[in-house]
């Protein structure tokens, strides 16, 4: 079975990374699966602009995790350049290839011969799947082969799945401003009682307070209520000026 998870990390996923780890780990799985001579695959995903965090990655087998993660620590090797790039990268015969020394001799001491990664794009998102093979020369008509199909696919379900999570915190966030918003209101009701001043003025003061002492407006608008306003006069007058 694939391993997925964050490079370096074995098999753990966050919260985060499980579900992007899921697509990964059916990508690989099958796309060695429908190519001839492949002996294993991985999978990550990057992200413009960058995260900060470790990608979601997977691979078939243990060894290719140290492949793709001295690519990543060096900034150099086939995943990069097809990241740069836009296309696919391949390595025909790493015995004679020139090109990635770090790359070339970690995957060569994984028995790795030839290799090829294939960068799939959409909406910022970037999924870059790399084959592998113990025989020189095998993997050329990979990136025109079924592989096409499948990274194509699980790049748009990444993209939908990560407008749904956007969309799912949205609607959280929504949820509780709604919950809030009585005792905004309460809140208001009150500054305006004690200042003499109307709606807008009073959520201005609100607003002030919390922006001064770095808390969220409903936990200010709560004080205000619990209070009744008693305390504060003086506060919220020289904030209404």
């Amino acid at each position: 079975m694939p391993e997925t998870g964050r490079l370096g990390h074995g098999a753990a996923e966050s919260p985060e990374s499980a579900l992007p780890g899921r697509r990964l780990s059916e990508l690989v799985e099958q796309a060695v699966r429908c190519t001839a001579d492949c002996c294993g695959a991985s999978g990550m995903v990057a992200e413009v602009p960058a995260t900060g965090a470790e990608p979601p990655a997977a691979v078939t087998h243990p060894d290719l995790a140290g492949l793709v993660s001295v690519q990543l620590s060096s900034g150099d090797g086939p995943i990069p350049d097809a990241l740069g790039q836009g296309g696919a990268v391949g390595a025909e015969d790493l015995l004679r290839e020139e090109r990635w020394p770090g790359y070339r001799a970690a995957a060569l001491d994984a028995g790795v011969r030839s290799s090829v990664t294939i960068p799939f794009r959409r909406s910022g998102l970037t999924v870059a799947l790399s084959l592998y093979s113990f025989r020189a020369g095998t993997l050329a008509d990979a990136p025109r082969g079924p592989v096409r199909a499948l990274g194509d696919l699980v790049a748009t379900c990444l993209v939908h799945d990560r407008s749904y999570r956007a969309a799912l915190t949205e609607l959280d966030q929504l949820g509780a401003a709604l919950r809030s918003r009585p005792v905004v209101d309460q809140a208001c009701g009150i500054i305006m009682h004690v200042l003499g001043c109307d709606a807008d003025e009073a959520f201005t003061v609100l607003r002030r307070i919390s922006q001064n002492a770095n808390r969220k407006l409903s936990e200010i608008a709560s004080l205000v209520v619990d209070r009744r306003g008693r305390g504060l006069e003086r506060e919220l007058a020289s904030l209404s000026g």
